[in-house]
């Protein structure tokens, strides 16, 4: 399926989930992130979702982040292209932004090149893992800023799509992929 015809057909099916149906879902994802190897980093960066678009819930994982003494990484938009990450603090204060997005208001600032793990927000995602956002590229762009090892973690409500057809140059695959059934890894070491 083409990106477009994805996006209409993933935003279908995430509008008719219930506010129960994305909660237990959302707590079945966090649980799922406790099997991947990545417990050894430091550095993770996790959005918060938009309520209105029914997106993932990451509070469980954040929770589980916190719990674990790891440092927690907040994006906040700065421009039509780029993003600002933010360290999580007791002191952090949110605002939402022009698109529903919750973010920081301001705080103490990490670069995209000490990340370790990024988890990213997703519509619909493939079995070679590649993925669909909203299609303005924030996620692409930032990610092309991290270092080449940075792990890259989508989470869906949903199972893969066989195959994205017009995945482009500049797209970055996802190294793995969560829903609430399945954890995929498109690692190839």
């Amino acid at each position: 399926m083409l990106k477009k015809d994805l996006r209409i057909k993933y935003s279908r099916l995430r509008s008719s989930l219930t506010i129960s149906q994305v909660s237990s879902q959302s707590i079945a994802i966090a649980n799922s992130v406790l099997q991947l190897p990545i417990w050894n980093n430091l550095y993770f960066h996790i959005f918060l979702p938009i309520e209105q678009k029914s997106e993932i819930d990451t509070e469980g994982i954040i929770s589980i982040l916190l719990g674990l003494d790891k440092n927690v990484i907040i994006p906040k938009i700065i421009s039509d292209t780029s993003l600002e990450h933010y360290l999580l603090t007791d002191n952090t204060k949110f605002t939402t932004n022009s698109l529903n997005i919750p973010e920081p208001v301001d705080g103490i600032t990490i670069e995209a090149k000490k990340l370790d793990v990024v988890f990213i927000p997703l519509l619909a995602f493939d079995k070679q893992g590649n993925r669909i956002g909203y299609g303005k590229g924030y996620y692409d762009r930032f990610l092309s800023e991290c270092k080449e090892d940075v792990i890259k973690i989508g989470l869906s409500f949903f199972e893969a799509e066989s195959n994205i057809e017009d995945v482009d140059t500049t797209d970055i695959p996802l190294d793995y992929c969560i829903t609430p059934n399945k954890v995929y890894s498109f690692k190839t070491t």
